[in-house]
């Protein structure tokens, strides 16, 4: 089996997508410190006093690397106040990288127009028992809706700055 079809290291593409998320919140101003356990959250992103932002501010943010296009959301992400959801896709390919960052009401709202909290699996729970929605292949209606979250540097201070 050579490398290219080997499975995919799940673990790699974490580290991957972690580091490159952590170096665009760097690039755009935005420290990041990350928990010793991870109950949910990966990073919480902070401001300290500069020139842009008065006061403290911190979110927590859970991020779903993939080496494709990849959307999910799940109820338990619901109790995490100001938890911001960063989809980094194509990781592995940097001219592709992107990243959207939803907060879950945000997320939550996308989920709802995809007609996706009316599923068994969101309600009952799909092949893992764990109640929500995954999508490996988004449409081109979940590509628009998403579009606007997509971030860059300034997308990334309005949106950790406003939560609080």
């Amino acid at each position: 089996m050579d490398a290219h079809t080997k499975r995919i290291d799940t673990q790699l593409i974490e580290l991957a997508g972690r580091n490159w998320l952590v170096n665009e919140l760097l690039r755009a101003g935005i420290e990041v410190a990350r928990p010793e356990r991870d109950p949910g959250v990966d990073h919480i992103a902070y401001v300290d006093r500069d020139q842009r932002a008065r006061n403290f501010v911190a979110c927590p943010i859970q991020m779903k690397a993939a080496t494709k296009a990849t959307f999910s959301l799940y109820p338990k992400y619901a109790v995490f106040p100001n938890l911001i959801l960063a989809y980094v896709w194509n990781v592995g390919s940097p001219a592709e990288t992107v990243c959207y960052a939803l907060n879950y009401t945000e997320a939550l709202r996308i989920a709802e127009q995809m007609g996706w909290t009316n599923t068994a699996s969101w309600i009952q729970g799909g092949r893992n028992s764990k109640p929500g929605y995954s999508t490996s292949k988004p449409s081109q209606g979940l590509r628009r809706l998403l579009a606007g979250y997509e971030m860059n540097g300034d997308k990334w201070w309005r949106k950790i700055s406003q939560m609080t």
